[in-house]
């Protein structure tokens, strides 16, 4: 959305995210009494005739929507059991 209201020669996005438990004290900002979390690492790639300025604008945009931002923060869980 934000290549075509520039216009930029964007042709393709491919995404890669891979999980994986990780210790606590290898990602900064985290503290947990089990000394692990859960770790997601993505991969990010534009395909068309892009500058480095481009591709780096774009990734930061990726890192600030709404999917990523929910990811990014604690987030709760309510169970309710339903009849």
């Amino acid at each position: 959305m934000y290549a075509d209201r520039k216009p930029w020669p964007l042709q393709g996005v491919h995404v890669v995210l891979s999980w994986a438990r990780v210790h606590a004290e290898d990602c900064a900002g985290f503290e947990t009494e089990g000394g692990m979390v859960d770790g997601i690492e993505m991969e990010i790639s534009f395909s068309g005739d892009l500058s480095e300025e481009q591709r780096r604008r774009l990734t930061e945009i990726a890192n600030k929507c709404p999917v990523h931002r929910t990811l990014s923060s604690p987030i709760p869980i309510h169970t309710r059991l339903r009849a």
